[in-house]
């Protein structure tokens, strides 16, 4: 049976992989074999194998059989450097041809847009290969949380006949001969879920962004954790429910990612809950001290919010920290106002390092208030009858948040591109591969 880099120990074992180097020592031949696992060095010492050692290229993806025995030459690159596997079979699979972006960067750097270009051999690279590793793991530990908690998977449409935002930056589709919209967020959808009694729930998928952006932090095409929970207070049960989400997701990874981690320099540093809170309109106050002068009632900037996450990280010692009670004019209709100071709506962003990772809050549940609220955003009422309507019929209080898969892989590994955190990313300049 086939064994993988990861399992070797001892004994007669069978690998399948890619050659990830080459090393002719004359009467000793040595090639490393690289597997979603890892790599172990391979050494040919049988002569009959010479000619097939000589017609191997990198990136040749081979069949070895052989025995494990303690590494007489180490190598800082192999995934356990104390033993190797001395070959006594050798079969090419499938023989590469010259490769058009090197794996093994030895004094090079390739630019990315040629790393994308050719992003099948790019992910190949171990340390790239490490980030989605990792990218995983984070999933896994928000549905490990999300799940222990009660929270039940759903999916919601992709495709939708109207405009959720009441934004611009959306993609049409040609729906049989009638336009409609690939999502920007499945939030009006988890909407009504939470109408239909589906108490607790969220939705791992994709979203998408007509923004014409071609910053390092924007994607057209991202994948969320979207979370929605019934019956909450206000925007502060959702904050504790995220911040906790957060903390096991980094917990998981701290503990099963430590070779990726190693591997790309990184440590994980659990932060501590509760995380700070700002709220508008004392934001106003503190940006104001640190140089930027924002006119009341309106939304901060981007270089506003670095200037916070420096301010949290200095008086609080925290990567993490949430904006509360956003100026209510530039949210969404379906964001809840503070009753008494409607100037405020419940709407709550996580900034981790200085960028925004998810926007979030309490959602307004009351069927006149969403109405009035459509109408100040001079939106079409009839159009979103579909959305209101089940609105007239009982619905509780809610609130959640749409984390951004890729933006918080980016930030927790200190990327600094977003595109390096998307295994095929999808901007205005490159849908292909």
């Amino acid at each position: 049976m086939r064994s993988h880099v990861a399992e070797i120990k001892r004994g007669n074992v069978n690998l399948k992989g890619w050659v990830h180097e080459i090393r002719d020592l004359g009467a000793v031949k040595f090639f490393l074999l690289r597997d979603m696992t890892g790599i172990v060095q391979c050494i040919i010492k049988d002569e009959k194998l010479f000619s097939k050692f000589k017609d191997l290229t990198l990136e040749s993806v081979v069949n070895v059989e052989g025995k494990v025995r303690k590494a007489k030459v180490k190598s800082k690159e192999v995934f356990n450097n104390n033993i190797e596997v001395e070959v006594t079979k050798l079969e090419i699979i499938s023989k590469a041809q010259q490769l058009p972006i090197q794996v093994v960067e030895k004094g090079i750097t390739t630019e990315l847009a040629r790393r994308l270009d050719y992003r099948s051999i790019d992910l190949r690279k171990p340390k790239v290969m490490a980030i989605f590793k990792i990218q995983s793991k984070i999933i896994e530990g928000f549905e490990e949380y999300l799940r222990k908690k009660g929270y039940l998977q759903v999916f919601t449409p992709c495709i939708i006949g109207g405009v959720s935002e009441g934004g611009a930056d959306v993609f049409p589709v040609n729906y049989f001969g009638k336009k409609a919209f690939l999502r920007q967020d499945p939030q009006l959808h988890r909407e009504l879920l939470i109408a239909a009694g589906f108490e607790k729930i969220f939705d791992l998928g994709p979203n998408w962004r007509a923004e014409p952006s071609h910053t390092p932090r924007h994607l057209c095409e991202h994948r969320g954790c979207a979370v929605e929970l019934a019956f909450i207070k206000d925007e502060s049960n959702v904050m504790r429910v995220e911040e906790e989400l957060i903390v096991h997701a980094l917990k998981k990874v701290k503990k099963e990612c430590q070779k990726e981690l190693e591997l790309l320099g990184k440590e994980i540093e659990i932060p501590k809950t509760p995380f700070p809170e700002l709220r508008f309109p004392e934001i106003y106050d503190i940006l104001e001290k640190l140089g930027k002068k924002i006119p009341y009632g309106e939304d901060y900037d981007r270089e506003s919010e670095k200037l916070l996450g420096e301010y949290v990280k200095e008086k609080y010692k925290s990567d993490f920290f949430f904006v509360n009670r956003f100026p209510s004019k530039t949210k969404p209709f379906y964001v809840m106002k503070v009753d008494d100071e409607p100037i405020w709506a419940r709407s709550v962003d996580l900034i981790f390092k200085g960028l925004e990772q998810s926007s979030g809050g309490q959602r307004e549940h009351r069927y006149e208030k969403i109405i009035e609220q459509l109408k100040e955003k001079q939106m079409n009422v009839k159009a979103m009858e579909w959305f209101t309507e089940p609105f007239k019929y009982g619905v509780p209080s809610m609130g959640g948040f749409n984390i951004g898969i890729e933006r918080f892989t980016m930030q927790l590994l200190d990327i600094k591109n977003i595109r390096e955190a998307v295994l095929f990313p999808r901007t205005p300049e490159r849908f292909l591969p």
